[in-house]
């Protein structure tokens, strides 16, 4: 288990591994009871533990403070057809309430950025709710540029299986 040190007084990163699922479990819950959409969280142990260590969908880590994990973050990579290059997607951050406005977000964001630049990404993105005003004062502080021109499309549920069984 690799521990990466930060500037911070007893912070560090680490990537996740298998015996840490029940805890990212009860983080993402977290994470949806704070904004307000625990009804919507469909992940159990088994489909974290296929996702993340059987298929590899993602790369988490959990954020540590004097060894125990406050929250978590989950990245992917996209791909720019116009840079002709990959970029690095955020799907979430999350610091436990108590620990939040002591960096270590701020932290979690320099690690992916630095990570971002040593796979030559182009794009460093992530989505933000309009409601989560903390997170984003947060990154239009550190320059990240809002970019609400585009709109996001999502397919779920029954759209998606109606969209993906038609004959091809």
């Amino acid at each position: 288990m690799d521990i990466i040190q930060t500037s911070l007084e007893d912070f560090s990163i680490r990537k996740a591994e298998r015996g840490d699922i029940p805890t990212i479990l009860s983080l993402i819950k977290d994470l949806a009871q704070y904004e307000d959409l625990l009804k919507d969280v469909k992940a159990t142990e088994e489909i974290l533990e296929k996702s993340l260590f059987e298929e590899k969908t993602a790369h988490m880590y959990l954020p540590l403070y004097k060894g125990k994990a406050i929250g978590y973050f989950i990245f992917f990579y996209n791909f720019s057809t116009f840079e002709g290059r990959p970029g690095l997607y955020l799907e979430d951050l999350y610091i436990d309430p108590q620990y939040r406005g002591r960096g270590y977000g701020r932290k979690c964001l320099s690690f992916m950025a630095k990570h971002a630049l040593e796979k030559d990404c182009r794009r460093f993105e992530w989505t933000c709710l309009k409601t989560n005003t903390p997170s984003y004062e947060l990154y239009k502080s550190l320059g990240a540029d809002d970019h609400t021109e585009w709109v996001i499309f999502r397919l779920e549920g029954e759209g998606l299986k109606a969209m993906g069984t038609p004959d091809l």
